[in-house]
């Protein structure tokens, strides 16, 4: 009913090892970042740096080449910062939001350029079959109200309901 010994032991070192990976430090990118400038600015040896970080030399110099192939790539223009999707959101938010701004002010603009040039909006004036399809044009693609459109445009809505009944 004993055990035998060589079990014992086998089972020891298995928990000792699960417990020392469990345990196990792990390094964030800064703290990698500081300990591959320490070892490059050469003040102590790799050997003293890595003993007082409690880090094998090879995983230095590991990280050392990951650092110098990231440098390289980044001036080199390769890679580009990775966004979270949280930024992401808000960007893409904002810019909607910027685009739809122009937008209004692009049709804005380009309504009081047309009303401008062509005279639109003085008392009892009539306006040619061409211009009142492009005052139902200009109508339809706006997003802002029937009214506001044609008040910019400075028509009355009673021309404006004139045009749109002979267009039909």
């Amino acid at each position: 009913m004993k055990q035998k010994p060589a079990e014992r032991p086998a089972s020891s070192e298995r928990i000792i090892r699960d417990i020392k990976r469990k345990t196990r430090k792990q390094y964030n990118s800064e703290e990698k970042i500081r300990i591959v400038l320490d070892g490059l600015r050469g003040e102590d040896s790799i050997a003293e740096l890595c003993r007082r970080e409690g880090i094998a030399q090879s995983l230095y110099y590991k990280w050392s080449k990951e650092f110098m192939e990231a440098g390289k790539k980044r001036l080199a223009g390769d890679i580009v910062r990775q966004a979270n999707t949280g930024e992401v959101t808000e960007l893409r938010r904002e810019a909607r939001d910027l685009k739809e701004v122009v937008a209004e002010q692009t049709l804005e603009l380009r309504l009081l350029k047309k009303k401008h040039a062509r005279g639109w909006g003085r008392i009892r004036m009539r306006y040619p079959a061409a211009e009142k399809l492009e005052v139902i044009r200009l109508v339809e693609r706006s997003h802002l109200p029937a009214k506001q459109t044609l008040d910019m445009l400075g028509i009355t809505r009673k021309h404006a309901c004139v045009c749109i009944a002979l267009n039909n």
